[in-house]
């Protein structure tokens, strides 16, 4: 009871609550600190990504478009490594200011990873694949890509991983380690290949005729001006099958406009031919 009484009164002096109280204090300041820091990262990042941006710009390097991706595709990843850093940094001096020794820690992190890393040589591979991505500017956010076969607009690019948001909404991670198929659609510039089978009987210069005069129709519209860089491309009768003859030409565009352009062309040009009498091979 003695000994009980002797600590209660222990508690109750200050002396013993003002050093806890005084390193909660510098606990707080420091995770503050850290927050702020990261906060601030991102508005430097973001500024750094304009001014960078605008200095290419200006000699003409390369398309604004496609700087701007690159540009959002690194500072994304270096603000998160930075920002990982700081926490890392924050979280260690907080477990010193309450009097933790992290040197044991850290020592047995350092083993535990040594440890880890003889065994994880699949996460290491995705590292390395992710830094390679990101130093030889393979794919940028932004941009539509086929990933060992799987189509969609990249999201997100880390160190480990590259995120993809397909058509239909669906989101696929894809291990960077993993990739052993890249098809980037999107840079620099884009084609859509226009390809459409009409019958036998039908008459393919008109309807080769129809469509250059279409394509250079929507090119002269201000809706769709600034997307097309070059002339339609006729290729003219690709292939003559059972069904019909196949008319392919290609149309070059802003990166990711030839969906939007492609759309539209085929759309014009069905309405065309359905009023030039132009037919398609029956179905079945």
């Amino acid at each position: 009871m003695q000994i009980s009484v002797s600590t209660l009164g222990d508690l109750r002096r200050m002396e013993v609550w003002l050093p806890w109280i005084g390193r909660g204090v510098k606990v707080i300041v420091i995770l503050a600190v850290a927050w702020v820091v990261t906060r601030f990262s991102k508005r430097a990042f973001s500024q750094l990504r304009l001014y960078a941006t605008g200095i290419i710009n200006r000699r003409g390097d390369a398309t604004r478009f496609e700087l701007e991706k690159r540009a959002k595709t690194v500072s994304s990843a270096m603000r998160k490594l930075l920002n990982t850093f700081v926490w890392i940094i924050a979280v260690v001096m907080a477990l010193t200011e309450l009097q933790f020794h992290v040197e044991p820690l850290l020592a047995g992190l350092g083993v535990a990873g040594l440890a880890a890393g003889l065994g994880a040589q699949t996460l290491i591979k995705d590292w390395l694949g992710g830094l390679f991505l990101l130093l030889e500017d393979q794919i940028r956010i932004g941009d539509g890509v086929i990933i060992n076969g799987i189509g969609g607009s990249v999201v997100e690019i880390n160190m480990r991983t590259t995120v993809l948001r397909g058509e239909n909404g669906a989101v696929h991670i894809i291990s960077n380690g993993s990739i052993t198929a890249l098809a980037n659609l999107t840079r620099e510039y884009s084609y859509y290949i226009f390809e459409t089978i009409i019958a036998h009987h039908a008459d393919a210069v008109k309807a080769l005729e129809i469509l250059r005069q279409t394509a250079a129709e929507i090119a002269e519209e201000d809706a769709f001006r600034p997307a097309i860089l070059a002339p339609l491309e006729v290729m003219g009768v690709d292939r003559l099958g059972d069904k019909g003859a196949t008319l392919r030409a290609r149309i070059k565009t802003l990166p990711s406009q030839q969906w939007g352009v492609g759309r539209e062309l085929n759309l014009r040009v069905k309405q065309r031919f359905d009023a030039a009498e132009i037919s398609f091979p029956p179905v079945g």
